[in-house]
């Protein structure tokens, strides 16, 4: 079976390709079984959402299985915390799965494997440090050596290695290593570790073990125990895949020795009846998803949040599932994007306005619309009843009408937007200015009479008068006005708190920095703007956590999932900005 096949057919991506070739062959006995594999270390980015709609979407499109597995084999930095994340982002972006397994769910026959590979002669205990092992790996042009303990007889190893189990060694003391080929051209065929020594208590096996295996020696098993068909990583792990096979083969090859099992025979009979030691598993690598404005390393997002340069895993300014969650992005923005930007053999940077633009879709047409006003300037409609007041009816959803309509009290008193007023407005500047006339979204017409200003020059007062005969906002038959206004009427306003998000970063790759500086040199101090000050209209007394709607004119927003309060303490984030026309004229004419 290839792993590069020819270009894709037009519709369908590599892996599809592969997999529709399998069917087509009987491979695998018409089965597709896929995994999603984190290692519960961090919490989720955008980059997994990718693989997690890939290898869900995978088994939807061709009515198999993907399994939850997590990768659990290093129990210093894995946390039940990161665990309870990973499952909660998978269930928000959509998908459900056949299997929650965990790696650690086989130390008991990974310990096995590994002593059958030492009975087989494939795998050693060396004493040597870690500095002395690398020294001795070689480079990509020259083989490296072979380590002085490599031909330790099959007893000695096996005594060493259940001394290590036993907990007899201090960390650091020796490792399990493979014995393959120390001139191998792929380095990480050169005797890779398959075991080290941490004593340290495990998040779900607590102090039952004080060794672990590695990653590479687990996954691939993990993947034949588990009768996954399809392996799919991304192309940091290219490398890798020779070993992948290496581990599933040498142990196919052990299943063919039964009287290397001796009084083990239930295992041995376990394992050869597993789906994967049958048709065994391959690994096929797709490209990692690099975003413009951010960084998806794990190793850089711990330190974002342990340096406190962002407030926590779920910041919206972080990458993370969670993140976009909090910020009000929606699993179906997220889904569209990662359909977008497809499966690819070769790395590319995406832009982070693809992404925008999905959420943008998907917002304009589920998003409930309601009136903010982020730096409100009081107006006095001087012609309005004092004690006056009106109702209207406006639609919650343009773009649906079955979103009904929500009640809009006016009064004598309106909040407006400071950038709605210029005392002297250049040409094309269609909003409010001394004696110019705009509408008042579904209200009235009104025309500036006059303003006033504080002792900093500021305007602090708007006058102006309205037509009784538009209410409504139009009126029949009769004269045009360019500009429309939102509003909110300040007899009834509430106040909010406001939090406007920007890019985490002052550069769109920061990581390529300049030399002596580190990608921390280039976060935006300014990247969030809280604005306390905020008048709404009073129907989003109601907008539960979590919730999206639109700010009329100004953008895409939502109910902080951790500080709002409904009813009592109003706090929105600003999910996306809206397209603004003036500020593309004005870029344009500076």
């Amino acid at each position: 079976m290839s792993t590069k096949p020819e270009a894709p057919e037009k519709g369908k991506d590599f892996i599809r390709q592969i997999i529709d070739r399998d069917m087509e062959s009987g491979a695998y006995h018409g089965r597709v079984h896929t995994r999603f594999p984190p290692e519960p270390n961090g919490y989720l980015h955008i980059g997994h959402a990718k693989s997690i709609c890939l290898n869900f979407g995978l088994a939807r499109d061709y009515q198999g299985k993907c399994n939850l597995r997590f990768d659990d084999t290093n129990p210093v930095k894995e946390d039940v915390e990161y665990v309870d994340s990973i499952r909660e982002d998978v269930h928000w972006l959509g998908f459900d799965w056949d299997n929650n397994f965990y790696a650690s769910d086989y130390f008991e026959r990974l310990y096995f494997i590994a002593e059958l590979f030492i009975k087989m002669g494939k795998a050693y205990v060396d004493h040597q440090s870690a500095d002395e092992i690398r020294e001795n790996r070689g480079t990509l042009k020259e083989p490296g050596k072979e380590s002085p303990y490599r031909d330790r007889t099959v007893e000695e190893n096996l005594t060493l290695f259940r001394a290590m189990r036993a907990g007899e060694m201090a960390d650091g003391a020796c490792i399990l290593r493979a014995r393959i080929d120390m001139a191998a051209p792929n380095v990480m065929l050169r005797d890779p570790a398959l075991y080290r020594i941490k004593h340290a208590s495990h998040h779900r096996t607590g102090d039952a073990w004080c060794i672990y295996p590695m990653y590479d020696f687990t996954h691939g098993l993990s993947d034949a125990i588990e009768g996954v068909t399809h392996s799919i990583c991304t192309l940091e792990f290219e490398n890798n895949r020779p070993l992948y096979d290496w581990c599933v083969d040498t142990l196919m090859d052990g299943l063919k020795r039964p009287e290397l099992f001796g009084e083990n025979a239930a295992i041995y009979n376990e394992l050869a009846a597993l789906p994967g030691f049958i048709d065994r598993p391959r690994q096929y690598e797709f490209a990692r998803l690099n975003i413009t404005g951010t960084v998806l390393s794990k190793r850089k997002l711990i330190q974002l949040v342990k340096e406190g340069h962002v407030l926590g895993w779920d910041d919206p300014r972080m990458p993370t599932i969670s993140g976009f969650r909090r910020r009000g992005f929606t699993p179906e923005s997220l889904r569209d994007f990662c359909d977008r930007i497809g499966v690819a053999k070769a790395d590319s940077m995406v832009e982070y306005a693809l992404l925008e633009a999905c959420l943008r879709e998907d917002l304009n047409k589920r998003a409930p619309r309601y009136m903010g006003i982020m730096d409100p300037v009081r107006m006095v409609i001087e012609n309005y009843p004092e004690d006056g007041e009106d109702v209207f009816d406006i639609a919650l959803n343009p773009e649906d009408e079955s979103y009904g309509t929500r009640k809009v009290p006016f009064s004598r008193e309106i909040w407006i937007e400071r950038e709605d007023f210029m005392e002297e407005p250049p040409k094309k500047f269609f909003r409010l200015g001394p004696d110019r006339e705009v509408r008042l979204r579904g209200a009235y017409y009104v025309t500036c009479t006059g303003y006033e200003k504080d002792a900093d020059g500021r305007i602090s007062l708007i006058r102006a008068t309205y037509d009784p005969a538009s209410k409504g906002g139009w009126v029949e038959g009769g004269r045009k006005v360019k500009g429309t206004l939102h509003w909110v009427s300040a007899r009834h306003a509430l106040n909010a708190e406001v939090r406007n998000y920007g890019p985490l970063f002052t550069t769109d790759n920061p990581n390529a920095v300049e030399e002596g500086k580190t990608f921390i040199d280039y976060v935006d101090a300014h990247s969030l703007e809280i604005v306390p000050g905020c008048k709404v209209e009073p129907a989003m007394a109601g907008v539960e956590p979590g919730a999206n709607f639109q700010f009329e004119r100004t953008g895409y927003y939502c109910a902080d999932s951790r500080d709002h309060r409904t009813g009592t303490a109003l706090v929105f984030n600003r999910t996306a900005t809206l397209r603004d026309t003036w500020a593309k004229i004005q870029k344009k004419s500076s």
